[in-house]
């Protein structure tokens, strides 16, 4: 159902239309829930872990969602993948909201960057909070460069539940 969205989504808006980010929320955290899709092959071309937002709570159980500047929740909804540049935690991506629920990323400043207390593969226990980025591993995160790199046409991230 995400996939075929997404597709008529980056057609719509002059994305990229080979590739596109798609962020399940709902799975496990230690699970793999970040899954770079091929839509053209409607396939999986990789996946790895990321985190949620822990909402400035010491430790969030379940999952709560908010667009507030200072709520330190994931917000839900379709980003643009902006400009890279080195922050607090190496490299980053600007991430502009696209959606309602979404449209204060930017001024959050909610970013794609990696953390250590990301493992690179799938683990049984949840894994480390975020502020409300999506927070991947290292190695992760040198993979989707690459990607981000060669895409000529900007990207979609989609966070979903």
């Amino acid at each position: 159902n995400k996939a075929a969205a997404a597709r008529e989504f980056v057609k719509q808006k002059d994305f990229n239309d080979k590739i596109c980010f798609l962020l399940d929320m709902s799975l496990p955290s230690g699970q793999a829930r970040f899954f770079v899709f091929d839509l053209k092959k409607d396939s999986l071309v990789n996946a790895g872990l990321v985190t949620h937002g822990r909402c400035y709570q010491d430790w969030l159980e379940g999952r709560k969602y908010s667009n507030t500047i200072g709520s330190g929740c994931t917000s839900l909804g379709k980003y643009k993948i902006g400009h890279a540049y080195r922050g607090r935690f190496g490299l980053a991506y600007k991430l502009y909201g696209l959606d309602k629920t979404n449209n204060n990323a930017y001024k959050r400043y909610v970013v794609l960057h990696a953390h250590e207390c990301v493992p690179e593969t799938a683990v049984a226990d949840e894994i480390c909070q975020s502020d409300g980025c999506p927070t991947v591993s290292p190695g992760f995160l040198q993979y989707l460069r690459q990607v981000i790199n060669a895409s000529k046409q900007p990207l979609l991230l989609w966070i979903y539940d």
